[in-house]
Protein backbone atom coordinates (compact mmCIF):
# COMPACT_ATOMS: atom_id res chain seq x y z
CA UNK A 1 0.00 0.00 0.00
CA UNK A 2 1.65 3.50 -0.86
CA UNK A 3 1.39 6.75 1.26
CA UNK A 4 -2.07 7.40 0.41
CA UNK A 5 -5.15 5.02 -0.09
CA UNK A 6 -7.57 6.48 -2.94
CA UNK A 7 -11.08 5.76 -2.33
CA UNK A 8 -13.06 7.14 -5.01
CA UNK A 9 -16.88 6.55 -5.07
CA UNK A 10 -17.67 4.43 -7.88
CA UNK A 11 -21.25 5.84 -8.95
CA UNK A 12 -19.84 8.99 -9.98
CA UNK A 13 -21.09 10.64 -13.29
CA UNK A 14 -18.24 13.07 -15.72
CA UNK A 15 -19.59 16.22 -16.67
CA UNK A 16 -18.32 17.52 -19.87
CA UNK A 17 -16.27 20.66 -18.59
CA UNK A 18 -15.33 22.26 -21.95
CA UNK A 19 -16.71 21.86 -25.36
CA UNK A 20 -14.69 19.63 -28.20
CA UNK A 21 -13.90 21.56 -31.68
CA UNK A 22 -10.65 23.12 -33.54
CA UNK A 23 -7.97 23.67 -30.80
CA UNK A 24 -9.92 23.16 -27.66
CA UNK A 25 -8.23 26.06 -24.87
CA UNK A 26 -8.55 24.94 -20.75
CA UNK A 27 -7.63 27.87 -18.40
CA UNK A 28 -6.44 26.48 -15.19
CA UNK A 29 -6.47 28.91 -12.18
CA UNK A 30 -4.67 28.48 -8.54
CA UNK A 31 -5.89 30.67 -5.97
CA UNK A 32 -3.50 32.24 -2.93
CA UNK A 33 -1.70 35.92 -2.27
CA UNK A 34 1.03 37.15 -3.79
CA UNK A 35 4.24 37.83 -2.19
CA UNK A 36 6.96 35.54 -0.03
CA UNK A 37 5.49 35.94 3.24
CA UNK A 38 2.26 33.95 2.09
CA UNK A 39 4.44 31.42 0.58
CA UNK A 40 3.17 28.09 2.11
CA UNK A 41 0.72 29.01 3.90
CA UNK A 42 -2.36 26.64 3.64
CA UNK A 43 -4.37 29.23 1.44
CA UNK A 44 -1.78 28.92 -1.13
CA UNK A 45 -2.51 25.76 -1.68
CA UNK A 46 -3.65 26.50 -4.98
CA UNK A 47 -0.36 28.41 -6.16
CA UNK A 48 1.60 25.33 -4.22
CA UNK A 49 -0.34 22.59 -6.74
CA UNK A 50 0.14 25.03 -9.65
CA UNK A 51 4.08 25.55 -9.26
CA UNK A 52 3.77 21.51 -9.02
CA UNK A 53 2.06 20.93 -12.31
CA UNK A 54 4.07 23.39 -14.19
CA UNK A 55 7.14 22.22 -13.29
CA UNK A 56 6.42 18.81 -13.95
CA UNK A 57 5.68 19.30 -17.50
CA UNK A 58 7.93 19.90 -19.99
CA UNK A 59 5.14 21.79 -22.57
CA UNK A 60 4.68 24.85 -20.13
CA UNK A 61 7.40 27.42 -21.24
CA UNK A 62 8.58 29.81 -18.07
CA UNK A 63 5.81 32.08 -15.57
CA UNK A 64 5.95 35.60 -17.18
CA UNK A 65 4.09 38.10 -15.28
CA UNK A 66 1.05 40.44 -16.89
CA UNK A 67 0.47 43.19 -14.94
CA UNK A 68 -1.97 44.10 -17.44
CA UNK A 69 -3.91 40.95 -16.83
CA UNK A 70 -2.84 40.91 -12.93
CA UNK A 71 -1.56 37.69 -12.95
CA UNK A 72 1.28 35.55 -13.73
CA UNK A 73 0.79 33.48 -16.36
CA UNK A 74 2.09 30.40 -18.47
CA UNK A 75 0.73 28.38 -21.26
CA UNK A 76 1.65 25.17 -23.17
CA UNK A 77 0.05 22.62 -25.57
CA UNK A 78 -1.14 18.85 -24.62
CA UNK A 79 -2.32 17.45 -27.47
CA UNK A 80 -5.09 19.20 -29.19
CA UNK A 81 -5.50 21.20 -26.50
CA UNK A 82 -3.67 24.45 -25.24
CA UNK A 83 -3.55 25.02 -21.85
CA UNK A 84 -3.14 28.29 -20.17
CA UNK A 85 -2.17 28.59 -16.09
CA UNK A 86 -2.65 31.63 -14.18
CA UNK A 87 -1.43 32.63 -10.73
CA UNK A 88 -3.65 35.89 -9.80
CA UNK A 89 -1.56 38.50 -8.18
CA UNK A 90 -4.31 40.60 -6.77
CA UNK A 91 -4.86 39.59 -3.26
CA UNK A 92 -7.00 36.75 -2.45
CA UNK A 93 -10.48 38.56 -2.03
CA UNK A 94 -9.82 40.27 -5.74
CA UNK A 95 -9.16 37.33 -7.36
CA UNK A 96 -11.91 37.24 -9.96
CA UNK A 97 -10.61 40.29 -11.60
CA UNK A 98 -7.59 39.06 -12.43
CA UNK A 99 -9.52 35.76 -13.74
CA UNK A 100 -12.40 37.70 -15.75
CA UNK A 101 -9.61 39.43 -17.18
CA UNK A 102 -7.90 36.78 -18.72
CA UNK A 103 -10.82 35.01 -19.42
CA UNK A 104 -12.21 38.11 -21.82
CA UNK A 105 -8.93 38.29 -23.26
CA UNK A 106 -8.49 34.66 -24.58
CA UNK A 107 -12.39 34.32 -24.88
CA UNK A 108 -12.55 31.51 -22.31
CA UNK A 109 -15.24 30.44 -21.01
CA UNK A 110 -16.58 29.42 -17.41
CA UNK A 111 -16.72 25.86 -19.12
CA UNK A 112 -13.26 26.16 -19.92
CA UNK A 113 -11.89 27.09 -16.20
CA UNK A 114 -11.00 25.18 -13.45
CA UNK A 115 -10.12 26.77 -10.46
CA UNK A 116 -7.76 25.02 -7.76
CA UNK A 117 -7.72 26.65 -4.31
CA UNK A 118 -7.62 25.58 -0.37
CA UNK A 119 -11.11 24.50 1.42
CA UNK A 120 -11.18 24.70 5.13
CA UNK A 121 -14.55 22.76 4.81
CA UNK A 122 -12.62 19.97 3.48
CA UNK A 123 -10.29 17.97 6.29
CA UNK A 124 -6.60 17.87 5.03
CA UNK A 125 -6.11 14.76 2.60
CA UNK A 126 -9.17 15.00 0.75
CA UNK A 127 -10.00 16.71 -2.71
CA UNK A 128 -13.23 17.21 -4.22
CA UNK A 129 -13.71 18.64 -7.64
CA UNK A 130 -17.06 20.08 -8.57
CA UNK A 131 -18.80 22.42 -11.02
CA UNK A 132 -20.53 25.37 -9.66
CA UNK A 133 -21.89 26.34 -6.50
CA UNK A 134 -22.05 28.68 -3.90
CA UNK A 135 -18.28 30.16 -2.38
CA UNK A 136 -18.63 28.06 1.02
CA UNK A 137 -17.70 31.29 2.89
CA UNK A 138 -13.99 31.32 0.41
CA UNK A 139 -13.23 34.79 -0.12
CA UNK A 140 -11.10 34.16 -3.20
CA UNK A 141 -14.34 31.97 -5.06
CA UNK A 142 -16.59 34.65 -3.25
CA UNK A 143 -14.38 36.94 -5.97
CA UNK A 144 -14.65 34.81 -8.66
CA UNK A 145 -18.40 34.23 -8.76
CA UNK A 146 -19.14 38.30 -8.30
CA UNK A 147 -17.09 38.88 -11.59
CA UNK A 148 -17.37 35.79 -13.33
CA UNK A 149 -20.17 33.84 -12.24
CA UNK A 150 -20.38 30.39 -10.89
CA UNK A 151 -20.65 27.66 -13.27
CA UNK A 152 -16.63 26.73 -13.23
CA UNK A 153 -15.06 23.59 -12.91
CA UNK A 154 -13.50 23.51 -9.33
CA UNK A 155 -10.27 21.52 -7.35
CA UNK A 156 -10.69 22.07 -3.68
CA UNK A 157 -8.02 21.12 -1.65
CA UNK A 158 -9.05 20.13 2.13
CA UNK A 159 -6.89 22.09 4.41
CA UNK A 160 -8.64 21.61 7.80
CA UNK A 161 -7.04 19.37 10.92
CA UNK A 162 -8.23 18.85 14.44
CA UNK A 163 -6.03 21.93 15.79
CA UNK A 164 -7.96 24.65 14.15
CA UNK A 165 -9.01 27.51 16.54
CA UNK A 166 -12.82 27.76 16.69
CA UNK A 167 -12.73 31.37 16.69
CA UNK A 168 -11.77 33.02 13.91
CA UNK A 169 -9.87 30.77 11.23
CA UNK A 170 -7.83 34.13 9.46
CA UNK A 171 -4.61 33.47 11.44
CA UNK A 172 -5.06 29.52 10.52
CA UNK A 173 -5.19 29.96 6.57
CA UNK A 174 -2.10 32.36 6.66
CA UNK A 175 0.05 30.34 8.71
CA UNK A 176 2.30 27.32 6.86
CA UNK A 177 1.51 23.53 7.00
CA UNK A 178 2.64 21.73 9.92
CA UNK A 179 5.18 19.10 10.03
CA UNK A 180 2.63 16.39 9.92
CA UNK A 181 0.73 17.77 6.93
CA UNK A 182 4.07 18.78 5.09
CA UNK A 183 5.15 14.96 5.34
CA UNK A 184 2.41 14.30 2.93
CA UNK A 185 2.62 17.02 0.72
CA UNK A 186 4.45 15.82 -2.49
CA UNK A 187 1.41 12.98 -2.66
CA UNK A 188 -1.42 15.43 -2.37
CA UNK A 189 0.46 17.42 -5.25
CA UNK A 190 0.90 14.66 -7.24
CA UNK A 191 -2.94 13.93 -7.04
CA UNK A 192 -3.86 17.19 -7.83
CA UNK A 193 -1.64 16.76 -11.02
CA UNK A 194 -3.14 13.43 -11.87
CA UNK A 195 -6.84 15.33 -11.52
CA UNK A 196 -5.54 17.91 -13.95
CA UNK A 197 -4.11 15.58 -16.44
CA UNK A 198 -7.31 13.73 -16.87
CA UNK A 199 -9.00 17.44 -17.24
CA UNK A 200 -6.89 18.10 -19.86
CA UNK A 201 -6.98 14.81 -22.01
CA UNK A 202 -10.37 13.29 -21.36
CA UNK A 203 -12.12 16.89 -21.73
CA UNK A 204 -13.82 16.68 -18.81
CA UNK A 205 -13.70 17.36 -14.99
CA UNK A 206 -14.54 13.97 -12.72
CA UNK A 207 -16.93 15.33 -10.33
CA UNK A 208 -15.69 12.89 -7.91
CA UNK A 209 -13.82 12.85 -4.12
CA UNK A 210 -10.73 11.63 -3.84
CA UNK A 211 -9.88 10.59 -0.20
CA UNK A 212 -6.31 9.79 1.46
CA UNK A 213 -5.94 7.62 4.44
CA UNK A 214 -2.62 9.47 5.74
CA UNK A 215 -0.26 6.72 7.41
Amino acid sequence: MGLFQKKIHSDVKHAPLYTIGGQQTLLIVGLGNPGDSYAGTRHNAGFDCLNAFVAGHDEFGKWVTKKDLSCDIVSGIFGGTRVIVIKPTTFMNDSGRAVQAVQSFYKIANTQTIVVHDELALPYGQIRTSIGGSSAGHNGIKSLISHCGEDFGRVRIGIDNPDKPNGDTKDFVLKPFNSSEKAHTSALLRETESILIESVFQHKLPTETRSFIIG
